[in-house]
């Protein structure tokens, strides 16, 4: 019985992940040939809306009958056994089931064994593997939906990247062209590095050293515009810099710093970038001594409250660290009206899902 389950299971696990990536051609026929031994029956089909994605086992000449079959039990919303018309002598296909797949209430297609004859048994089989298969497909479309939400928030930092900050850093650029070309010329590299990085069309994740090295690119570009009211203290654990963390997701906790102390005041700004090895986690803060801010104001800001255009930067980090890591795994801010902020956040060194790509390297 044990041995029976063990394999049972291990059959289901060697066909999730084909389906995990939708149902078409090649996932099916990985498929298919994993789950027609979980059944023990003659043939496996596994069908779109629009026909037979694969086929394992004999009969498959049946396809055209099968498709009225799909047709129907897709249709009605439920299983359909049926008797197959053959006149082959070498066909020992007889008798088939069809079991309708469902992803996010929509239909998919359908599951349809066949064997040699009449089987309660294999209906109910077929209808309880349908109902797998089904939930492999509602995790492929959540997968997705994931993808693209994570797309859109990234495009939506994206976005963010002020306009101003571009105009003015290539109007600082533009100042050093005579006076000091070699300054121009890194100053010019620093930016397009900046803006290659931030975007970037792969990967969700990368590495807290290329993350670290874009801030460093960002920071370099305001100080060529604001000089000494800006000092930065990094403090940085080499051992976290492998560390994988969503992408995009330390810049603009700078940002924020840099525009509450320097665009915002007229004294000099401080700001202190942290990131320590605590064990199984890096803990990283900012810290600015800028105009900081009312403690009712950022939760309405983190609730999304704050209106389509403010705050989209913290709300944004914290919303994917609390997808990613789990709902406890937000920022955590530290603020008063003229105190400055200090935002601080955990990343899991080792998290499922959560792998970054090779670092990119400066190209040209």
């Amino acid at each position: 019985m044990e041995r029976a389950t063990f394999q049972t299971l291990h059959t289901a696990s060697l066909a999730a992940p084909p389906l995990r990536a939708g149902l078409t051609a090649d996932t099916a026929r990985k498929a298919v040939r994993r789950l027609r031994p979980l059944l023990g029956t003659q043939s496996l089909a596994l069908t779109g809306l629009d026909g037979v994605l694969a086929w394992e086992g004999g009969g498959d000449h049946h396809g055209e009958q099968l498709a009225a079959q799909v047709t129907k039990a897709v249709q009605a919303g439920r299983t359909r056994s049926f008797f197959v018309d053959c006149d082959r002598a070498d066909c020992a296909v007889r008798f088939g089931v069809v079991a309708p797949l469902t992803a996010g209430g929509r239909p998919k297609g359908a599951l349809a064994a066949f064997g040699t004859h009449d089987s309660a048994a294999v209906a109910r089989a077929t209808e309880e593997v349908a109902r797998w298969v089904s939930g492999q497909l509602e995790l492929a479309e959540l997968d997705r939906a994931r993808s693209s939400l994570i797309e859109a928030e990234i495009r939506a930092l994206r976005a963010q990247i002020s306009p101003h900050f571009i105009y003015n850093s290539l109007a600082a650029i533009a100042s050093f062209v005579r006076t000091d070309p070699e300054r121009a010329r890194e100053l010019l590299l620093e930016f397009a590095d900046f803006t290659r990085y931030s975007f970037r069309r792969h990967g969700e994740f990368t590495t807290l050293a290329e993350e670290l090295n874009s801030i460093e690119q960002y920071l370099e570009l305001v100080r060529a515009r604001f000089g000494r009211r800006l000092q930065v203290t990094l403090q940085i654990a080499p051992e976290v810099l492998p560390v994988a963390l969503p992408f995009l997701c330390l810049q603009p906790l700078v940002e924020n710093a840099v525009k509450h102390g320097l665009e915002d005041s007229v004294e000099r700004s401080l700001i202190t970038i942290v990131a320590v090895d605590e064990g199984a986690v890096a803990r990283v803060s900012i810290e600015d001594n800028g105009v900081g801010m009312e403690p009712g104001r950022l939760r309405r800001i983190l609730n999304g409250e704050g209106g389509p255009t403010t705050g989209i930067g913290l709300r944004n980090v914290d919303e994917r660290l609390r997808q990613v890591y789990g709902e406890n795994e937000g920022l955590v801010i530290e603020t008063a009206v003229g105190a400055g902020m200090k935002i601080t956040l955990r990343i899991p060194k080792y998290h499922a899902g959560v792998h970054a790509h090779a670092p990119t390297g400066r190209e040209g």
